[in-house]
This record gives C-alpha cells, structure tokens and sequence, in this order.
C-alpha cells in the first residue's frame, strides 16, 4: 500500500487485511529500493522497529488513536537511544529521552521509523544543504525539496510514512509541503512543545507535521497539541471547533515571482485568486508590505544574535565540521553586533507590527503563495543565498508576529511542479485555519484523463478511489493521438500524441489537487502525467506515454480505445 493515509491504514488494521507488521515490512522494502537522494540519516531497520510493533500487537488496536501508524523524525528532533545530528556528524549525541512530540504520538500507537535529512541546524529552505547529501524532489528529481525539513517532507510524498515531523522556524516546514504537494501545518508558538528540538531559533521554534491528507494533520494535531510543564516555551491553546473565516484576506500589493516557472507560478496564484473571488467567503484585499518588515527583523535586525547563541560556540570550536553555506551563514550572525537599545528599539516596533497583524486578520484568514516559485538544484547551489532569500518571502514573518498557518495544496504550476498556499491566522483563531482549508480540500479538484488500467471496471480503479478521485464523464482525445500495447506485464496502453492519429476514448476523473502527487508516485516509467488535449478542444492532465517506449509496442489504435481492445483482433 503506498497511500499510507491514517484513514487509510485504520480501515486495512479494523478490517484485517494489513497489519502494522506488514505495513512495516512494506516500507523498509521501499526505502530499500529508492537510491535517489539522502532522504535518511537514520534509515528504518527491522531490529530498531520490532519493539514497537512487538508491544502494538499485546494491546487493542481501538485503545489507540495513532495504532500502527508510522512516522518519521526530523534529525533535529530527540528519539530515544538514537543519535540527533541536526545534520552535523561531529554535534551528534544519543538522545536519553524522547522529545514530548514523539513521545506523546509513540504513546498514542504510532511507530518511530527513522530520522530524517535536513538542512544543517534547520538553517536554510532549500534542502540541499546537509553533509549526508542532497534530498530531492519527490515530484521532479530535478528541482530543490525545499527546506529545512527537506527529509520529513520527501518521506512523506514517497510514502515511507504516513506522516512526518519537522520544525518551523521562518518557513521550514511549510515551503517544503508545497514544494511536494503536501499539507504541512505549522502551529502556534508554544500549542506543540519544543522540548528535545535542537534550537534555532528558540523563541520563534515550532513542531511541525506534513501529511498527504488534511484529516491527518488534524489526527495528528489532536495527540501532540497541549502543554508541557517542563517547556519554558510551551502554552495552552486548544484547538477550538473548525469554522470558516468571516472574511478571507488577499494582498492588495504586487508579488514577486522568481525561478523557471515564475510564469507558471504567477498564473497558478491568478487561479487561485479567482477561485476565492468566485467562493462563498467575503474577500477583503489588504497592505501586507509590514509582513516584509517583521521578516527583515528575524535576518537583519537583533534576533539574528539568537540564532548564534544556540550554536555559536560548537561553530568556534568546529568550524571545518559545518557546512560550507551554513558556515558562511551563522558567521554573518557572529559578526553583527547589536546594542540593547536597538534590541529594545526591534522589540518594541515588533509589537506595533504584531498588533496590526492581530487587527487585520481578527476573524480573518490570510491567504499568501507559500512561495514565489522553485528553483531547479543545480541553480540553487551556484546563488544559494540569493535563492534561499527568495524562497522565504512569504513565509519568515509568521512566527515573529505570533500566527499560526498551514500550507496547502492549491494547484500545479506544470505537470510534476505543484503550486501551494498558505492560510494565516491570529494564534488565538486556528480553527479558522481549520475550516477554510477544509473547504478548499472540498473543492479543490483538477481534471485527469485516463486511458487505460485505471478506468472503470479495470485493474487499477482502486488507485483512482485510492486518491480521493471521482468519475466525471467519458469521451475522446482529439484525433491527434495513436494507442499502443505496450510490451509490459501485465500489458498496459500507451497514449502517445501524433500529428496523423484518431480519436481515442479516455474518462475525465476529478481529483483532488493534494492527491495528485500521490497518483504520479504509482505511475511506472514509460508511462507518466503529461497534458492531452480532448475532442472539444480542452487541454487537461492525463496519462500519456514516452515516445520512445512504442518501439516494441504494438499499434492498436484502430480499436478507439483500451476498453475495445479484447473485441478488436489485434494484427
């Protein structure tokens, strides 16, 4: 089973057809075979897993909230008797206790599977600033995952998990959601503990979860949301029931879009505004240049100096043992110096920037690209400040202004490049966070073609419903298409675009934007999403195949369609 859903896993375990156990095995095969990128400094092993699903199978599955659920672990992040990097061999220590997070979800039946790759010291949006390798994206193995949780983000999209943990600071954990089509919810300060997280940033830190479903990241929420007595940082907000916002803001300014799909990018968001122009929620347009100015205090302005004292003296002592990026970095930091006059001065200007953004968003929701764009890797290791600055534009103010936010799923920019938003709240209003992204994950649906195994009645039906996908109608390509018997086991059909081709009949499902990427990792290679055009002249995404593959096919498109082909004699 690759959609490793919370929902999904509960009904296999209550139904008998899987068990943690196999679920289990499932993964550690899966990890075995992916060799793409360093999505794990510390992979899953049966011998460091076996406890847990030892201990799972002596209790009742229905005891449990998060039976036989597996997670993984952001190595900035304590477990147990297993090593913290925070992507730096020469800081690792073996952790004596869990932090509070993983403990509550350990305690509540999920099981640990491994630790995962990171930006070094949770400093970057990357992902590919880490020792132990580069993490790729799951979507397009050419583009950045994004960062810091890079690891937690990628694991997730793969379906080594069926949810991650990360950590937020100025956008770790939401630009890496969007950059692999994933929901990555990123608290208020304080709501999730922070003890055992490696600190950045340690008055602005966050827990986060990615998830492919947003009923997940609520599951999950429900058993680590809460206070911790022994957390300095850590403050009781319960997570009122979800409602919507009484009015949704969108920035009246202009918006900067960057990399090689800028274009794609602006067009997407220009999609996305009109979809809530067109909604059932009140829209208000509103000045957002002061989120640029809270931003500038994190990276400019006195905070920077905390960012060092977390990690100043092991960079001292070390400074040939990190990363050349994260060095050059946290230098910058070391070298700026700042008074407690401007200290006070920064302190006091954030809160006048904080009461305006409690006054703007007071039964409101802000609604902002998570990023601007996405950078291809090669492109990101040759500026990488530069394209680390851009890619936090959107998200660096949140926790200085103390809200709450969670990244979504919105669209696609081109085929493998998913575009994503974020919905911001007052930390005291997070159930409006809750509503609204309910009721896009509702009506947030694109159109697919499918060809083949997956139409209705075929063998792999189960992988459409599997995504949340629903029928909507049955028609043809445009007769620009040939239809090949591709020499696979089990035989499978290849649509391929060709200037003297026919009609071919495919059905139009509608899917949900958060499930597409979950779709495209089941697909195998030749075949994959491209766009296809239909008989009335609309182009939507669909299943088509890779030219080179038809060599040893067999031509079978006189038969108009996969469903016709067993009452057609092949020639």
């Amino acid at each position: 089973m690759k959609n490793l859903s919370i929902t999904n896993l509960q009904k296999a375990y209550t139904e008998g057809t899987l068990t943690p156990r196999q679920v289990v095995a499932d993964i550690l095969h899966r990890v075995s075979d992916y060799t793409a990128s360093a999505v794990f400094i510390t992979p899953p092993t049966w011998e460091r897993l076996v406890p847990y699903i030892d201990k799972l199978e002596q209790v009742d599955e229905e005891s449990l909230p998060l039976y036989g659920i597996p997670f993984v672990i952001k190595d900035n992040i304590d477990w147990a008797d297993t090593e913290t990097t925070a992507a730096c061999p020469s800081y690792a220590y073996t952790a004596t206790e869990n932090a509070t997070v993983v403990q509550r979800l350990i305690d509540a039946g999920a099981i640990p599977i491994g630790k995962t790759n990171l930006d070094q010291f949770a400093t970057g949006l990357i992902g590919t600033r880490s020792p132990y390798g580069v993490v790729k994206n799951a979507l397009n193995e050419e583009l950045i995952s994004g960062g810091s949780s890079s690891g937690s983000a990628v694991a997730v999209a793969l379906g080594f998990a069926s949810f991650s943990l990360g950590t937020d600071t100025a956008g770790s954990g939401r630009v890496p959601a969007a950059l692999n089509g994933l929901y990555g919810l990123k608290p208020s300060l304080g709501a999730w503990p922070v003890k055992g997280v490696v600190p950045a940033c340690e008055s602005l830190d966050c827990v986060t979860v990615f998830a492919n479903e947003l009923q997940d990241v609520y599951t999950v929420d429900a058993v680590v949301r809460g206070g911790d007595d022994d957390d300095i940082w850590s403050r009781e907000l319960p997570l009122a029931q979800a409602a919507k916002p009484s009015v949704v803001c969108l920035p009246k300014n202009d918006l900067t879009f960057f990399g090689p799909y800028a274009k794609e990018y602006e067009a997407a968001w220009n999609r996305t505004v009109q979809r809530f122009e067109n909604g059932n929620v009140p829209i208000r347009y509103i000045d957002v240049s002061y989120l640029q100015e809270a931003a500038a205090i994190l990276y400019e302005g006195p905070w920077i100096a905390e960012r060092w004292s977390a990690i100043g003296n092991f960079v001292e002592n070390n400074p040939t043992e990190i990363f050349h990026v994260t060095r050059q970095l946290l230098r910058e930091s070391e070298n700026k110096s700042y008074s407690a006059t401007e200290l006070f001065q920064a302190i006091h200007r954030l809160q006048a920037l904080k009461k305006q953004a409690m006054k703007d968003l007071a039964g409101a929701v802000l609604v902002l690209p998570t990023t601007g764009g996405t950078w291809k890797i090669q492109q990101a290791e040759e500026d990488p400040i530069r394209t680390n600055q851009q890619l936090g534009l959107y998200t660096n103010h949140c926790n200085l202004l103390d809200l709450a936010a969670i990244a979504v799923p919105a669209d696609y920019a081109t085929t493998d490049v998913p575009f994503g938003i974020t919905l911001f709240s007052r930390f005291d209003e997070e159930h409006l966070l809750k509503g609204l992204a309910t009721s896009i994950e509702k009506g947030n649906t694109t159109p697919v073609a499918v060809c083949g195994l997956h139409m209705r009645g075929f063998a792999l039906e189960h992988q459409m419903l599997q995504c949340q996908a629903t029928f909507a109608y049955r028609t043809t390509t445009s007769s620009n298409y040939r239809l090949y018997r591709l020499a696979t086991e089990p035989a499978k059909p290849g649509l391929v675009r060709w200037e003297e081709g026919v009609a071919i009949e495919v059905e139009v499902w509608d899917i949900p934007v958060s499930q597409l990427g979950a779709l495209m990792q089941q697909i195998p290679a030749p075949l994959g999403i491209g766009k296809v055009e239909l008989a009335n002249g609309m182009v939507v995404l669909g299943f088509i195949c890779e030219p080179n593959a038809i060599e040893q096919a067999t031509d079978i498109s006189y038969t108009g369609g996969w469903r016709y082909l067993e009452t057609a004699s092949i020639e």
